[in-house]
């Protein structure tokens, strides 16, 4: 998958997609809805903003992204996107009125043959445009414009949203009902201060920085180690939270991968929550948190022996 992170002076090769176009958060059902829609004898493409909208436009908001930028392409690769166009968010593409970001981005900057949207999809300065104006547009710069219906699980409609209030809850399984996948958190493994391997469980170490934070407790995991010599899909436990027992303060992600023997630390990874075994916890000593942690193991593999 080819990514540009801009719409001016395109090279001749990466214009004349269909592209699916919003923000994606997730990459659930609805989102692949839209993305299937797009799908045809055009470049399969993808038109999305980083950063988020809402974090330019309000930045004084909790985190509340379900995926960062690396994790929204490495899935959408897997789904088949060739060119991804993450375009800049700032100032200059907040104030363009509708009409100027579909005639100078879409039709003049990315030379779209046709743009799949979702029927809630806003743009444009003060979100003044929907789908119906984009559509008006199109006919007249020269591109299609394909509305796609929200898509619904058990008679509720799939949303960001909702997969949020599902992590919150505890429920990874709920939510991956709805993206279609499991939920998953990317980054590079950082340094820790090393407890783990004392204990006698290394674990990998990554920041949640800026992103929504499921509930905080220990985790069965599938594990992607995605660059470096011991690149492969591992099983494991995690503990997503600040670590009670060691008064942390920065909520983080550690993972314990079962039966791997090696360095990680600057390669990526990607974590998979599957399913909540129980919240964090303050013990009365290191052997009671070591006995905890050996169960917490042992339910684990018990979780992931299917998987």
């Amino acid at each position: 998958m080819d990514i540009f992170r801009h719409w001016r002076d395109l090279p001749a090769e990466a214009r004349g997609a269909s592209v699916a176009m919003g923000n994606f958060d997730g990459l659930h059902l609805g989102h692949q809805a839209v993305i299937d829609l797009a799908r045809g004898p055009a470049p399969l493409g993808l038109v999305t903003f980083e950063p988020h909208p809402r974090e330019f436009l309000a930045p004084h908001l909790p985190p509340f992204r379900l995926m960062n930028a690396e994790a929204r392409a490495n899935r959408l690769a897997k789904l088949g996107v060739e060119r991804l166009f993450e375009l800049p968010f700032g100032a200059d593409l907040a104030g363009l009125e509708p009409d100027a970001f579909a005639r100078d981005v879409l039709a003049r900057g990315l030379g779209v043959t046709q743009v799949v949207i979702g029927s809630d999809f806003r743009f444009g300065k003060d979100r003044k445009g929907d789908a119906v104006t984009l559509a008006a547009m199109g006919r007249d710069l020269g591109f299609q414009v394909t509305i796609a219906d929200l898509v619904g699980i058990e008679g509720d409609l799939i949303s960001s949203t909702a997969i949020r209030e599902a992590l919150s809850e505890g429920d990874p399984r709920r939510a991956a009902a709805m993206l279609g996948h499991w939920h998953r958190i990317e980054g590079e493994v950082l340094h820790g201060d090393k407890r783990g391997r004392d204990l006698g469980y290394p674990t990998a170490n990554m920041s949640i920085a800026n992103l929504h934070l499921p509930r905080f407790g220990v985790y069965a995991v599938l594990v992607d180690v995605l660059t470096g010599p011991q690149k492969g899909c591992y099983k494991g436990a995690a503990s997503l939270g600040v670590r009670p027992m060691f008064d942390g303060q920065v909520p983080n992600l550690e993972s314990f991968l079962f039966d791997f023997d090696g360095d990680l630390y600057g390669q990526h990874l990607s974590v998979a929550l599957v399913e909540y075994l129980r919240p964090e916890l303050r013990f009365d000593g290191l052997p009671a948190l070591i006995a905890q942690m050996d169960a917490d193991c042992a339910r684990a593999r018990e979780v992931l022996a299917g998987l």
